[in-house]
């Protein structure tokens, strides 16, 4: 069984992975390109003396990956940061590791010290967008309602259209991955 540290020497660099997207791509680059992160906090700094490297478990038809793998690339950038990208659908071993609820649910960060031992975990989603997914999936129809697939597109649309542009959500994504990470390096 691979190692944590080996799936993250196989890894391809955060930047490969978003400059090869297919899907979600663009999107992608609009929060990458709008995000700036925050230099006086504390965190950069902590991040640089610290310098974990972070394994990002994604795929790019995910609206959450689309929404997180930009603001914690950009976090990476700040701190100087090794980000690599692995992904789920590749080698479910890993993704196995780090299930959420008991599912495949991306993306999740994982961050190893130097000795490639896993000091941390983040992801899928900040509270405050689960709850909000959470909220709107109950809107829908009953799955054996003919309505529901269409229904669920238009849901996922939705969401992904406000992951995009609610500069909000960007804030909720670098507070909560802010916290994690720093409890689990202190």
């Amino acid at each position: 069984m691979k190692t944590e540290q080996q799936y993250f020497n196989d890894a391809i660099s955060i930047q490969q992975y978003m400059d090869h997207m297919t899907t979600l791509k663009e999107e992608s680059f609009r929060i990458y390109d709008g995000f700036e992160v925050s230099l006086n906090d504390g965190f950069i700094e902590l991040l640089k003396n610290k310098q974990p490297k972070i394994l990002t478990i994604t795929e790019d038809w995910c609206g959450d990956a689309m929404l997180n793998n930009p603001i914690i690339r950009r976090v990476a950038e700040a701190a100087e940061l090794d980000m690599r990208a692995v992904l789920r659908d590749a080698d479910t071993d890993l993704i196995d590791r780090y299930l959420t609820n008991g599912g495949r649910a991306i993306p999740v960060y994982i961050l190893l010290d130097d000795a490639g031992q896993v000091v941390g975990k983040w992801g899928p989603r900040a509270p405050e967008l689960q709850e909000l997914v959470v909220s709107k999936r109950a809107t829908l129809p009953d799955k054996e309602d003919p309505t529901f697939e269409d229904a669920q597109k238009a849901l996922y649309a939705e969401i992904r259209e406000e992951n995009m542009t609610n500069k909000s959500y960007w804030t909720y994504v670098y507070e909560d991955f802010k916290k994690q990470v720093k409890a689990a390096l202190q």
